[in-house]
């Protein structure tokens, strides 16, 4: 009995995402702010209503073991995949916000808010220090 009520459970929650198609959730490519160039994939997800973003793959060559090493919080000297560098955003008044992003390059925390297009295919994340206008902003396009 309480296997199909966990079972139920589980495919009430996995229809809710499905009917959601412009939903953030999902597999997203990122963009190096120098070179222009896509560098490697964000996987975000729910936890208990917040979103938060873990680095899936890089798709530059050596990357693949680098480790945190600018990072001055507990991430310090962690390795870059698997690493959760989103945190902690909630939709609030259709808008999400609240969290912080950090740059495994520079170890630096921003505080962070996205938007999704209106078709749902990108997410413009944005990084600021204070205001979202003292800040800059890249575009992710959806892998899934």
């Amino acid at each position: 009995m309480k296997a199909a009520v966990a079972l139920a459970a589980c495919w009430a929650a996995c229809s809710v995402v499905a009917a959601e198609p412009f939903s953030p959730l999902g597999l997203w490519q990122t963009i190096d702010d120098h070179s222009g160039q896509p560098r490697g994939a964000v996987r975000i997800f729910l936890d208990d209503g917040r979103y938060f973003g873990r680095v899936e793959r890089s798709l530059v060559p050596g990357e693949d073991t680098a480790l945190c090493i600018a990072c001055r919080d507990e991430r310090k000297n962690q390795p870059i995949i698997g690493m959760v560098i989103l945190r902690d955003i909630r939709l609030q008044d259709g808008a999400y916000g609240g969290g912080d992003i950090l740059d495994p390059d520079s170890g630096a925390v921003y505080r962070c808010s996205f938007q999704l297009s209106d078709d749902g295919r990108q997410l413009r994340v944005r990084g600021y220090i204070g205001f979202p206008l003292l800040g800059r902003s890249q575009v992710w396009d959806r892998l899934e």
